[in-house]
């Protein structure tokens, strides 16, 4: 179980990676914006197959040499874990520094080019696309929130029948191989870390909706099939993740206060391995989804302008800055998703508030 799951997180991750390039808006290449009129450039082309080539090459040769060393050395599953996260961090590394290169190149090839002083910059509002932004209400997320207080309500009524050592993590067979001495905090931590997470969640769903939506001045329609695709779909599969974390965190609760309710049952294994199963094929669909969504080419294409260019607010070309924006989350541009603008106090918080919250319940518990 353990080489299958480890072996089915390598290739996803490898082919993910490998095909960011073609994920992400049309008109970014490497955090790099490019005009609509040039994202066919031959050199524009030729640098996006050449990062996947180099990225699916050593993601296949580092899981050819993972399996060549678990044939070899029949490692424990435990060990087996380590290592394949050990190669998941490099191939996010050397992924990294293959994304870096490009964008030097694509940087540069840019101003040899000189696109941004030949075109005018435009922006576009259409303040209609509010009414086509169908988001799932807040108030869904109070549904698995309901379901945690009321565990831990259950969980601090049945005190007395906890083991005395509380079980922290959980292997791949389910079962528990981590421990604490019981005490009120860490009998309920497991569900106050869940409870966390899904006010987190419910924050980004909140965040998202006052959001802006950027289109671009050169394919309107695309743009705006993109940014409504990616918030309807990110949302639902926030939910989906939430959902999907409250019945793992929940199976595990109740086993501890009752181990007998399950047993030696199938569940035990099947539930953890489900999860990462429903998770990786939700991830598939969002990429996807959200991937294809702007790859259809505008009917006409109007020369000498282009969307404005915002380069300059994005540090190393993942990190977005700028002041002048009020949007607390904005499109990544590399990757499929969202990402904080750190310019804007309330995103800075989401991101320092959970850590400190963690920080202080590890300190009262330990």
């Amino acid at each position: 179980m353990a080489l299958l799951i480890s072996l089915t997180i390598l290739l996803f991750l490898g082919v993910i990676q490998a095909i960011v390039p073609y994920l992400v808006k049309r008109t970014v290449v490497f955090g790099v914006m490019i005009p609509e009129q040039h994202i066919k450039d031959d050199y524009v082309v030729s640098y996006k197959k050449q990062y996947s080539i180099l990225a699916l090459i050593f993601s296949l040769l580092m899981i050819l040499m993972f399996c060549s060393w678990i044939s070899l050395k029949n490692p424990s599953d435990e060990l087996l874990i380590l290592v394949c996260t050990v190669i998941e961090f490099g191939i996010i590394f050397v992924n990294l520094a293959l994304f870096y290169y490009f964008r030097e190149k694509m940087k540069q090839y840019k101003e040899e080019m000189q696109w941004t002083k030949q075109m005018k910059q435009v922006s576009v509002v259409d303040v209609s696309v509010r009414s086509e932004d169908h988001l799932p209400p807040w108030f869904i997320y109070l549904f698995p929130m309901v379901i945690t207080i009321g565990l831990i309500v259950y969980t601090l009524y049945q005190y007395d029948l906890l083991p005395n050592q509380i079980p922290t993590h959980w292997g791949l067979n389910g079962e528990p191989d981590a421990f604490t001495e019981k005490t009120p905090l860490t009998a309920i931590q497991m569900l106050l870390f869940l409870l966390l997470l899904q006010l987190m969640f419910l924050g980004i769903q909140i965040g998202m909706k006052f959001s802006g939506i950027k289109l671009s001045a050169t394919n309107l329609t695309a743009s705006k099939n993109r940014q409504l695709t990616l918030r309807k779909s990110t949302s639902w599969f926030s939910f989906y993740t939430v959902l999907l974390l409250t019945m793992l965190f929940s199976f595990f609760q109740l086993t501890t206060i009752h181990p007998e309710l399950f047993g030696d049952s199938i569940l035990k294994t099947i539930l953890p391995f489900g999860f990462l199963f429903l998770i990786l094929v939700g991830t598939i669909v969002l990429v996807v989804k959200v991937g294809r969504s702007d790859k259809t080419p505008p009917a006409s294409l109007e020369k000498g302008i282009m969307d404005v260019n915002d380069d300059q607010y994005w540090k190393a070309g993942l990190f977005y800055f700028n002041k002048n924006d009020p949007s607390i989350f904005v499109e990544k541009r590399f990757g499929v998703g969202w990402t904080i603008n750190l310019a804007n106090p309330i995103g800075f918080l989401i991101l320092i508030v959970p850590i400190v919250i963690i920080l202080i319940i590890t300190l009262l518990i330990n």
